[in-house]
């Protein structure tokens, strides 16, 4: 029962799935939950992009094959997916960009990153990391629809749970007692980890299942690794811990490393 609350509270958190109502009484929450929910990340990945990549083949029985297909299928699968999170993860990599890209000063990047308003350097890592995302999905369909789908799906868990690595080596940083990650300042403990090594495990060996290409699911693997790195690199450089939004902003571009390397995987 813990862990069937502690999942749904984490859908609560990060997406817009309806628990609400008698449901959310039983689920409960206090700060201990929500922090003990972070083990169900990639869980949350599991339906976020099962649910795209369900979609996203749907879609594609009822769409003429060729021309702009491609394209509008990646299009109508991001939007999906921003509907569902409702751009939560998106959201942190806006306010990521307009911090550090507004100061070097680290207290001023801070305070920035905190004002819900958005400037230049968020909205243009917003639109740049939607159009990468649409186009390299339609790279992805263009090539076969089902690894669009797979693509979408093992995406999804994938950049879920690498953003639980700086949770884990990075101290929280900036005002925690104000911060909607407050909960998770703390580490992850080794079990919760063990708990989303495991969520996502299995979404990879679903896939590779589903779509037996090795060198696929390893030139996606590899990518997001090396996207995580530098992210990690960056985030002590600048910040020396992280933040939500820095979270969020990792999850963005490791889901971007992922369909990048599974189309350059497509060359090899």
């Amino acid at each position: 029962m813990q862990f069937i609350r502690h999942y749904l509270l984490a859908l609560q958190f990060f997406t817009r799935v309806p628990v609400t109502g008698r449901l959310a009484d039983w689920v409960g929450y206090s700060p201990e939950m929500l922090r003990q929910s972070a083990a169900h990340f990639p869980g949350v990945g599991w339906l976020v992009g099962g649910l795209a990549a369900l979609v996203y083949a749907g879609l594609a029985m009822v769409l003429p094959d060729g021309g702009y297909t491609p394209l509008l299928l990646a299009v109508l699968s991001t939007v999906f997916t921003v509907r569902l999170t409702g751009a939560f993860h998106e959201d942190g990599l806006a306010d990521v960009a307009d911090g550090l890209g507004g100061s070097y000063d680290k207290e001023r990047a801070l305070d920035i990153m905190k004002d819900s308003c958005i400037g230049a350097y968020g909205a243009l890592a917003l639109v740049l990391a939607l159009l990468l995302k649409v186009t390299l999905l339609a790279v992805l369909g263009e090539a076969d629809p089902a690894l669009a789908c797979s693509a979408l799906f093992f995406a999804h868990v994938l950049s879920r749970f690498l953003p639980l690595g700086l949770i884990r080596l990075l101290p929280h940083v900036g005002d925690t007692a104000r911060s909607k990650s407050k909960p998770l300042a703390d580490q992850i403990s080794g079990a919760g980890l063990c708990v989303a090594a495991l969520w996502t495990a299995a979404a990879v060996a679903l896939a590779g299942w589903w779509l037996p290409d090795a060198r696929l699911w390893l030139g996606g693997g590899l990518a997001a690794v090396l996207a995580w790195l530098w992210m990690w690199r960056y985030l002590v450089r600048r910040l020396q811990g992280y933040t939500g939004d820095c979270l969020g902003a990792t999850q963005q571009v490791s889901e971007i490393a992922i369909y990048f390397g599974l189309a350059v995987a497509l060359t090899l």
